[in-house]
């Protein structure tokens, strides 16, 4: 659960912004901020999560705001740290950068007024001002993180990584956030989502960064997609994992059945034990995923988990993993066998070398899966052993 200051009733709002190295632009929001408070006859108090080397600290505290440092670096740890210090009734999020205008605070926790728990400003139902995004990010990368997190969670946002933001103070300590770096924003709806909040979207304007940013495309993009994966990664990896084996089993079976494959249909053989390889490492990294996500409590142990990652179950998977691998040599020994009874003449056996070998190689991951498993689980307490 996310902590945060025992609640002061003389503040209605508390505005927490992370900042790195934003010396430039840091004056100007904490100025917006309490204009709208006066204007707005607004209780409020900001709190800037700094973690930068120049005068953004300075600038803020003689402005009236309270500054805080997070002893751990990124995104979703300044955030962390800022909340453990906010005493408001409603938290605002919002960046230090002045791209978002917040002046309209005011919009944002309306809704919170009137029922809603959660409320994020989206910048494609607003206006994105020119050159305030690039086009990488506009539509391309927006859009495909949003889309991506609406699958597979079964939302409705349009704008996920929208930084401003508003929320209930018993909302925000309903979530269990963890993450550190920029898959916080991501993290924070999905977490809102199956808590099932009431979260509304209000439009809102997205104005042009004044100084560099400390965004990376790409390394960033890749921590909201890894986040996601780590939450679902049966979608990603054993659906299509299931997929492959099945097909590869179908084209080995109808290609073994069909005629000579030695002669006729080899290459076919061979693609479907590709397939039906690829398809296993598929199932067995969804699973080893799962195990990691559920061991650190990014998701619930469902029946499925608690019988992968039950200590007798995990027994079963070597013992199948050896029956295997003992198949597949023996497999193995059976050619040779036939290869010295024909006085080290020719062979037509590939079909059968790659049956053997796949064998071998479907056990060692079976056997190396359950291994990597236990390790995972050396200080769960749910083991049947130390029941």
């Amino acid at each position: 659960m996310v902590t945060l200051a025992p609640e002061n009733k003389d503040i209605e709002v508390s505005v927490v912004i992370p900042a790195l190295n934003e010396e430039g632009t840091i004056g100007r929001c904490i100025e917006k901020i309490f204009t709208v408070f006066s204007s707005g006859k607004i209780r409020g108090e900001v709190i800037i999560a700094d973690s930068s080397t120049d005068a953004t600290a300075v600038i803020a505290r003689d402005l009236g705001a309270v500054v805080v440092r997070s002893e751990l670096k990124g995104y979703g740890a300044a955030y962390l740290e800022g909340f453990r210090h906010a005493q408001g009734r409603y938290i605002v999020m919002g960046d230090a950068d002045n791209t978002y205008d917040f002046s309209d605070i005011v919009r944002l926790i309306q809704p919170l007024k009137t029922g809603a728990d959660f409320v994020i400003g989206s910048r494609f139902k607003g206006e994105i001002r020119p050159g305030a995004m690039t086009a990488l990010h506009r539509y391309i990368g927006n859009p495909l993180l949003t889309w991506m997190v609406n699958r597979v969670f079964d939302t409705r946002f349009s704008d996920t990584h929208s930084g401003f933001r508003a929320i209930r103070r018993g909302a925000l300590e309903k979530l269990d956030l963890h993450t550190g770096g920029m898959e916080f924003a991501s993290e924070m709806l999905i977490r809102a989502s199956e808590k099932a909040l009431v979260i509304n979207e209000v439009p809102i304007s997205y104005d042009v960064r004044e100084t560099p940013s400390n965004l990376h495309s790409f390394a960033d993009g890749w921590r909201h997609i890894r986040f996601v994966l780590l939450l679902r990664p049966v979608p990603f990896l054993a659906f299509p994992g299931i997929l492959f084996v099945l097909i590869g089993l179908s084209l080995m079976a109808l290609f073994s059945v069909s005629g000579d494959v030695e002669t006729s249909h080899l290459h076919s053989f061979i693609l479907g034990a590709f397939l039906l390889l690829g398809g296993a490492q598929g199932i067995f990294m969804g699973i080893l995923i799962s195990t990691y996500s559920t061991v650190h409590g990014y998701q619930e142990k469902t029946g499925f988990m608690q019988t992968i990652m039950d200590y007798h179950n995990l027994e079963k998977f070597l013992i199948i993993g050896g029956i295997c691998i003992l198949s597949g040599l023996f497999a193995g020994a059976q050619i040779i066998y036939r290869w010295v009874a024909s006085h080290f003449g020719e062979l037509s056996e590939i079909s059968s070398a790659v049956v053997a070998l796949l064998l071998i190689i479907i056990g060692m991951e079976i056997l190396f899966f359950s291994i990597f498993i236990s390790m995972m689980l050396l200080n769960e307490k749910n083991w049947a052993f130390m029941e």
